[in-house]
């Protein structure tokens, strides 16, 4: 069994946000980190010690390996400055950031952008043509006329949604990689960075730390998470991965070691009408809601390409996810299936088979398959 410590260390002079105090355990998180080494440890011994913030619309707390959390300090603030810099440019909550600016400029002129919103879109652009269509930064007009950006959730009329769908499509971009200019072929378009971006930055992030000498430290914006080396007692960062269906608190865990992972789900948002449960993640190809999987779970040395990923192989549904995760060995994927009688099928890369470790509280609701 693992153990759960009852809360984490944090450095003096930082107060929890309160949806923090147990920071596993925060409800729109994919995946719990099981926090190895965080309580206990006496002044000068390594341990654990957890740096929060808010930003990029959800938390992040960065957990550093350290035998003095005081000194520790600022390589932990300057990659929660990370987080911030990257809300800036890529937030679309704001009318402040560098993709709203695209998004009111870009039908009537080229654009160019900023260099790290154009490396963004330009991996974007890279998954669209990979998955078929299946991940598209186009689909916020679809995306807002739900109500689930910028709204109360709902389900639209037909005609909403259909005028909606009319501007969602990766053929209304003319993105100029070299020359780092973007352009709408129609006004209507927009773009969202959402289902990406939070990847992105927990790999800068990351490699913030790197470059001040850190080696050990996890990484996690509510559930996209990249691991560096290993809790002070302990070879790696033990996951668990959230049950979509909240009946265990987790149905699953892995131990991560210079790995990033990140959870894609029906449950973070959704809306129900008429008998039915329609999530937030959207088909590009339909404009409706994606059907199928209820969970995608990625695992990969960089949280950029889990967070790219994790979506797309939603929207492709089982037999999609599977062909698409074979083709791709840069990262690997369990994959979550609806059973009927209250059993649902977990489907494991068979990379993943001797990591991954089905919880004996979740046995109950999940089966295990491998592909």
């Amino acid at each position: 069994m693992i153990a759960i410590p009852s809360a984490p260390r944090r450095p003096s002079g930082l107060a929890w946000p309160r949806a923090l105090v147990r920071p596993w355990r925060v409800a729109s998180a994919a995946a719990a980190l099981l926090l190895a080494g965080v309580a206990g440890a006496g002044i000068g011994t390594p341990h654990s010690v957890t740096y929060p913030a808010h930003t990029m619309g959800t938390y992040v707390h960065v957990v550093l390996v350290t035998a003095d959390s005081a000194s520790a300090s600022p390589d932990a603030m300057a990659a929660l400055a990370v987080f911030h810099h990257t809300d800036s440019l890529m937030s679309n909550w704001t009318s402040t950031s560098e993709v709203a600016r695209i998004n009111r400029e870009a039908a009537a002129a080229s654009v160019v952008v900023e260099p790290e919103v154009a490396a963004v879109i330009a991996r974007s652009l890279q998954v669209w043509r990979q998955s078929e269509g299946a991940f598209d930064i186009t689909v916020e007009p679809l995306v807002r006329a739900w109500g689930f950006l910028g709204g109360t959730p709902h389900v639209p009329s037909e005609a909403e949604a259909a005028a909606a769908f009319r501007h969602v499509g990766g053929r209304h971009l003319r993105f100029d990689a070299e020359a780092r200019t973007i352009r709408f072929d129609e006004e209507g378009v927009r773009i969202d960075l959402g289902g990406i971006a939070k990847g992105y930055a927990v790999d800068v992030a990351a490699e913030s730390l790197r470059a001040r000498g850190v080696r050990d430290a996890l990484v996690d914006l509510t559930g996209n998470m990249l691991a560096m080396g290993h809790p002070a007692d302990a070879a790696g960062w033990r996951i668990g991965i959230r049950d979509p269906r909240d009946r265990v608190p987790y149905f699953a865990r892995l131990q991560l070691h210079d790995e990033g992972i990140s959870t894609s789900g029906k449950y973070e948002q959704y809306v129900a009408s008429g008998g039915r449960t329609f999530g937030h993640i959207m088909d590009p190809r339909t404009g409706q809601p994606a059907e199928g999987l209820i969970a995608v779970t990625l695992v990969s040395k960089s949280a950029f390409t889990c967070d790219a990923w994790d979506t797309p192989l939603f929207v492709l549904g089982l037999d999609g996810a599977r062909r698409v995760a074979l083709a791709h060995p840069e990262f690997e994927a369990i994959l979550v299936e609806p059973g009927r009688a209250g059993v649902d099928t977990v489907w494991v890369e068979s990379s993943l088979r001797d990591r991954l470790i089905l919880e004996p509280t979740a046995s109950r609701y999940f089966r295990v398959a491998y592909f």
